[in-house]
C-alpha cells in the first residue's frame, strides 16, 4: 500500500471514528438528566389556575351569580358525575395490532403489536401500564382544571362498519344539559393507525371566554424490548415535523424539556424499532411542550410528558381529527403516509448526513429486492455486500493499479531521497516531476477509499436501524440487530466491554490480515505509516465489540472479498513489468503543462531558492 493509500485509509478511519463518537456522545447527558427527574415530573402535573373570565361566567362587580356558583361546586364541579365508577375495558383488534380502552379517560390502556415479540420472547406491548395517558384538559371550576384521563367516561357499544372497520366511542357527560366530551376511535383492517376524533359539543360555555384551544395530554412510557438497554437509551426520540416540512429530534437522555413553539404536523415518541405518533389529521398542532426523564430502572427506556395544543373554535358541535400510529419503524410503511413519517429512522446523520441518499436510493431498494425473494437475512448480507463490492470495482481496481504503479516507481523514490536528504522541498519538486513524466496519479490510491467513505457509513446507518434484521438469526448470532455474544464476562474490560463478539474478532482479524498482506508498500521510515494500519483496527475493535451484528458480519465479508480480490488482481490480472514498461514510455512523450501546473512549479521553484539563500547566509 503506497503513502497516498495508506494517507486515504486512514482518513476513511480517522472520519467514521469520529462519526461513531458523534452519534455516542449522547451517553454523557445521561447522568446530568438524573437530577432534573423530579422537577420534570412536577412540570408536568395539571395547573390549578383559574381557567373562566368574567365575561363568561361573573356578573357585575367581579362576582360569580349564585347559578354558577351551583353549576360550578365541588371538587369535580360539571363532572360530579364522572368523578367515580368501575373500570370497564373494550378491545379492538386486527391481525396486526391488540387496542384495549378503557372507561377510566376514554382513551388506550395497552396497545399490543401481535406480529412481534420482545428479546426474551414476551408480548410487545408498546403502550402498557398507568403512567400512558392521552387526556384533554377541561375546566371543573374557576380555580380547578381536572384530566379527563382521571374521570369516568360512559362507552358505547364497538361496532364494525363497512370494510371491516371497527369503532367505539366514549363520552364524559357533564350536568349542563346537551354538553360532553367525546372521544372516537376507529381501526382498519391491517392497519396500525388508530383513527382518534375528539369531539365536543355544547362546551364552549365552559371554557373561558377568550380560551381557542384544548390542551391535550400524552403521556408515553417506552418499556425495555431489546437485548442492549445502552442502544435502547440513545435512541429513544422525540421527533416532530413542523408546519414548513422542518424535521427535528432530541434524545431522551440528552434533554428534558423542549417547546416546540410552531405549527406541527405531528409528534412522534420513538424507540429504537417502533415508535407511537400523534399526525393532525386535518388542520395542525399550534405547538408543544414536551418535558422527558429517564428513570433509574433496568426496565423503562424512557418517559415522556407532552402537552399539545389543538385548535379550538368554540363551535357547538368541534371536532379535531387525529392519527395515532402505533407501529414499528419500517422505512417503506412510514413513507408511505407521505408526511416526511420516515425521517425518524436515521439513515445519516451530523456530518454525514449526506450518506442518507446512498441508504435512500441504492441500498434499502437493493435489501428490499433481495427480501423479497430470501428470507434468510444472513444470505441477503452476503449479497447485498457482493453487490456493493461491483457498485465500487473500478475504483477499487484503480487503486490497486496505482498501488501497482507505486511499487514500480518505489526504487526512483527511494533514489530521490536518497539523493535530497532533508531537503523536503526538493524532494518534493522532484517527485512530483516523476509522478508527472511517468503518467502516475499520486492521489490514486487515496481517492478511491475516500469514495467508499459514503458506502462504509451508509451500512454504519442502515442494518442497525432496520427492523427486518431484528430477532433474525444468522450462523452463532441470534439477533442480527445487536451483538452477537459468545461469551458473557464476568467482568468490564475498558474500552471494550462484558462480552466477546466472534463477528467483529473476526472482523479485526481479517483486517490485520489487509495490514499484514500491504506492509511492504507502506513507507517504512515513518512510524505513522508504518504502523497505523495494525493499530487502526485494534482501535475499531472495542467500538465495533457491541455494535449490530449484522453490521460487523457486513464488514467481516467486505475484509474477506478485499482480501481475496487483492490477491487475484495483483498476481493474475495486474501485469507489473507492462506497467513499468508503459511507465518509461510515458517518461519519452513530451508533456505539455497547464497554466495551473506552471505556477505551481514556479512557487516550489521560488521556495527552494529561499531555502538555498537561507542555508549560505
Amino acid at each position: 500500500m503506497d503513502r497516498n493509500s495508506v494517507i486515504g485509509f486512514l482518513l476513511l478511519g480517522v472520519l467514521l471514528i469520529g462519526y461513531i463518537f458523534y452519534n455516542q456522545k449522547q451517553q454523557a447527558g445521561a447522568a446530568r438528566e438524573k437530577a432534573r427527574q423530579d422537577s420534570i415530573a412536577e412540570l408536568n402535573k395539571p395547573k390549578t389556575t383559574p381557567l373562566v373570565d368574567t365575561a363568561g361566567f361573573a356578573a357585575a362587580g367581579g362576582q360569580l351569580d349564585s347559578a354558577h356558583q351551583a353549576l360550578l361546586s365541588g371538587e369535580f364541579g360539571v363532572f360530579a358525575a364522572a368523578a367515580t365508577g368501575n373500570e370497564q375495558t373494550t378491545t379492538l383488534e386486527n391481525d396486526v395490532v391488540k387496542i384495549t380502552f378503557s372507561n377510566k379517560g376514554g382513551q388506550p390502556a395497552s396497545v399490543q403489536l401481535t406480529q412481534y415479540k420482545t428479546y426474551e420472547g414476551e408480548p410487545l406491548m408498546l403502550q402498557e401500564g398507568s403512567f400512558n395517558r392521552l387526556s384533554i384538559e377541561v375546566p371543573a371550576s374557576p380555580t380547578k382544571v381536572l384530566n379527563s384521563a382521571d374521570l369516568f367516561f360512559t362507552a358505547g357499544q364497538p361496532q364494525e362498519l363497512a370494510g371491516g372497520v371497527k369503532t367505539i366511542s366514549y363520552r364524559l357527560g357533564t350536568n349542563q344539559p346537551g354538553a360532553f366530551l367525546e372521544f372516537v376511535y376507529s381501526l382498519k383492517p391491517g392497519s396500525y393507525v388508530v383513527d382518534y376524533t375528539i369531539h365536543a359539543v355544547g362546551m364552549q360555555g365552559l371554557f373561558p371566554g377568550n380560551q381557542n384551544y384544548l390542551n391535550l395530554q400524552w403521556n408515553a412510557q417506552d418499556d425495555k424490548q431489546e437485548h442492549d438497554m445502552q442502544n435502547e437509551r440513545l435512541n429513544n426520540q422525540v421527533h416532530y415535523m413542523y408546519e414548513h416540512d422542518k424535521h427535528d429530534y432530541f434524545t431522551l437522555s440528552h434533554s428534558s424539556h423542549e417547546k416546540l413553539e410552531h405549527k406541527l404536523k405531528w409528534v412522534s415518541v420513538k424507540q429504537q424499532f417502533f415508535n407511537a405518533t400523534l399526525i393532525a389529521k386535518n388542520e395542525l398542532f399550534n405547538n408543544a411542550d414536551i418535558n422527558t426523564k429517564v428513570p433509574e430502572s433496568p426496565n423503562v427506556v424512557g418517559q415522556t410528558f407532552s402537552t399539545i395544543q389543538i385548535p379550538y373554535n368554540r363551535a357547538n358541535d368541534f371536532s379535531f381529527p387525529i392519527e395515532i400510529y402505533y407501529g414499528p419503524n419500517h422505512y417503506k410503511t412510514l413513507k408511505s403516509f407521505d408526511i416526511g413519517l420516515q425521517k425518524i429512522i436515521p439513515l445519516g446523520t451530523g456530518i454525514f448526513a449526506f450518506v442518507k441518499y446512498v441508504n435512500i436510493f441504492i441500498i434499502i431498494p437493493v435489501f428490499n429486492f433481495l427480501s423479497g425473494f430470501i428470507h434468510n437475512y444472513g444470505i441477503i448480507i452476503i449479497l447485498l455486500t457482493i453487490f456493493i463490492r461491483l457498485l465500487i470495482a473500478p475504483f477499487t481496481y484503480q487503486s490497486y493499479v496505482s498501488q501497482a504503479k507505486m511499487k514500480v516507481l518505489k526504487p526512483e523514490i527511494d533514489e530521490l531521497k536518497a539523493k535530497h536528504g532533508d531537503d523536503q522541498q526538493a524532494f518534493g519538486v522532484e517527485q512530483m516531476k516523476l509522478f508527472k513524466s511517468a503518467g502516475v496519479n499520486p492521489l490514486g490510491g487515496c481517492l478511491p477509499a475516500l469514495l467508499q467513505l459514503p458506502i462504509l457509513v451508509a451500512m454504519y446507518s442502515f442494518f442497525p436501524s432496520s427492523i427486518e434484521l431484528r430477532q433474525e438469526s444468522f450462523l452463532w448470532a441470534k439477533d442480527l440487530s445487536t451483538y452477537d455474544s459468545i461469551l458473557n464476562l464476568p467482568f468490564n474490560i475498558p474500552f471494550y466491554g462484558n462480552h466477546v463478539s466472534l463477528f467483529t474478532i473476526l472482523m479485526t482479524i481479517t483486517s490485520l490480515i489487509l495490514a499484514f498482506y500491504n506492509r511492504g508498500m507502506a513507507d517504512q521510515s515513518n512510524p505513522v505509516m508504518k504502523y497505523m494500519p495494525f493499530i487502526m483496527p485494534i482501535m475499531l475493535l472495542g467500538i465495533f465489540n457491541r455494535l449490530a451484528a449484522a453490521l460487523t458480519f457486513y464488514y467481516f465479508l467486505s475484509n474477506v472479498i478485499s482480501i481475496l480480490l487483492q490477491f487475484v488482481i495483483q498476481k493474475f490480472i495486474i501485469n507489473h513489468d507492462k506497467i513499468h514498461a508503459q511507465i518509461q514510455e510515458n517518461k519519452k512523450k513530451p508533456k505539455s503543462k497547464s497554466k495551473w501546473q506552471e505556477k505551481l512549479e514556479e512557487v516550489q521553484k521560488r521556495q527552494q531558492d529561499m531555502q538555498q539563500q537561507q542555508r549560505k547566509k
